[in-house]
């Protein structure tokens, strides 16, 4: 179930507010969790049962960790055996024909793909569960209501595709936390904004990207690129508008979500679009990879290892292909070029520094979004004209011009500008009260739009799905 589709929407969504604030307080995380599984159920009763696996094992090692809490060799066991576990579920859907792909081609040999389908969203949940054991090792009180922290793990606003809400974070409200108004109206605001950005901007560029790619026969220099920019574009505005309206979904229910996202293509370097882009998956693998293996409190040998390390898990988590392995090794290179020498260059233009991480941008997108390899050295070639290619054509033009308005709404939309003249606005005495009518009228009307493409059938699924 997505949450652009009219059965979210107008069935499921409307069904659980319903149920969800006529209870009283004690059972509301009870409601959560029941809504929570069928929400992931409706893509496999199966896969919901693989989750609540996983919830009991983070749940049942949890508590012996709680337990043996005095004794560290007893507890450590505990820990490495819970995140072995709930890891595994992750290697063997996730990875399992990867692995033999690649072992047959290094060896000749032809062993049978497994038919595996991956579990969406397994990827978060995953890394939610193993957060919590490990923060319970580290000291964090266990959960012993088995509905709360199953409640945690399965909650169906940021499930399927993140932000990754660490247990420390929501232990307090999963206990106790307030419903008001404002909460709510707050939340509405910005999940339909999220909304927004991704049915009206998403979708028009990945309808735009796919055209390129399979409906342009001769391609030219300024198909590549607008194909490069356009994907840059679609990515992030279809996995912040997710985000946004995962946290938009927690404010009504009384969750405070940390932000997973802040404007990271106005970054003046590699390093800052990271402490901007996917905040969450960041934050987590610092925490729990990069701080453990010394971070940089090592030798600078020891540091560069580190940093290869945490890239590679970072591309290989987003999918089992050499294409996002390559794509997290991309960045890590970077942010180890920028740290030990080009740094100090870029700090001192803030125009180099900010051409230069778009570009980074564009080309690690462009071989994000691949098929394959073969496809990413192509597209990226064609940015630089190998080949020989034509720089433009008629087709690209039109092209141009047919998707200019959409391009000028994303540009502007992945900066603060909008946001920042609204605030200026809101804050004065004279639009204020004017604002404060516009913003709710302007809502609706996005609202009733974004409901004309999804009766259409005019959506296409969250990118970060595949994760």
């Amino acid at each position: 179930m997505l949450f652009s589709s009219i059965s979210f929407l107008f069935y499921f969504f409307a069904a659980f507010l319903l149920l969800y604030f006529a209870v009283p307080f004690k059972l509301k995380n009870a409601v959560l969790l029941i809504f929570s599984l069928v929400f992931y159920a409706w893509g496999g009763v199966k896969y919901a049962i693989l989750m609540v696996v996983a919830i009991l094992i983070g749940y049942i090692f949890g508590l012996l960790i709680d337990k043996f809490r005095e004794n560290k060799k007893i507890a450590r066991l505990f820990m490495w055996l819970s995140v072995a576990s709930i890891l595994a579920f992750m290697l063997y859907f996730k990875y399992t024909n990867f692995f033999i792909d690649n072992f047959n081609k290094i060896t000749g040999m032809d062993v049978v793909f497994l038919q595996i389908t991956l579990p969406v969203g397994i990827s978060f949940y995953t890394f939610q569960t193993i957060s919590y054991v490990i923060d319970v090792y580290r000291g964090v009180p266990a959960q012993k209501n088995l509905i709360n922290l199953a409640a945690y793990v399965s909650m169906f606003p940021q499930l399927i595709a993140g932000p990754i809400v660490r247990y420390v974070d929501v232990a307090a409200e999963l206990e106790e936390r307030t419903h008001s108004i404002d909460k709510c109206a707050e939340g509405i605001r910005r999940f339909i904004i999220g909304l927004g950005k991704k049915i009206l901007i998403a979708d028009r560029l990945s309808q735009l990207c796919d055209i390129l790619k399979a409906e342009v026969d001769e391609k030219t220099v300024l198909i590549y690129w607008i194909y490069g920019i356009s994907v840059a574009l679609y990515i992030y505005f279809d996995f912040s508008g997710y985000s946004d309206m995962a946290i938009g979904l927690g404010k009504m229910f009384g969750f405070k979500f940390l932000e997973n996202f802040n404007y990271p293509y106005i970054s003046k370097s590699a390093t800052e679009f990271w402490r901007r882009w996917h905040m969450s998956l960041g934050s987590w693998f610092r925490d729990y990879v990069y701080i453990p293996l010394g971070g940089n409190r090592v030798s600078k040998l020891r540091h560069v290892f580190n940093i290869f390390v945490v890239w590679f898990l970072t591309g290989f988590w987003h999918g089992a292909a050499w294409n996002f392995i390559l794509w997290g090794i991309f960045f890590g290179v970077l942010l180890l070029i920028e740290k030990f020498w080009l740094y100090k260059y870029l700090d001192k233009s803030k125009v180099i520094g900010h051409v230069y991480t778009l570009l980074a941008a564009v080309f690690s997108f462009v071989l994000f979004n691949a098929a394959d390899l073969g496809e990413a050295t192509t597209y990226i070639g064609g940015m630089f004209g190998a080949g020989g290619i034509p720089f433009t054509s008629a087709e690209s033009i039109y092209y141009l011009r047919s998707y200019a308005v959409i391009f000028i709404l994303a540009i502007i939309g992945a900066t603060p500008i909008v946001r920042k003249i609204a605030i200026k606005l809101s804050e004065s005495s004279k639009t204020g009260k004017i604002i404060n009518i516009l913003e709710p009228i302007a809502l609706v009307a996005v609202l009733l739009v974004v409901t004309s493409y999804l009766v259409d059938g005019s959506f296409s699924p969250f990118l970060y799905f595949r994760f």
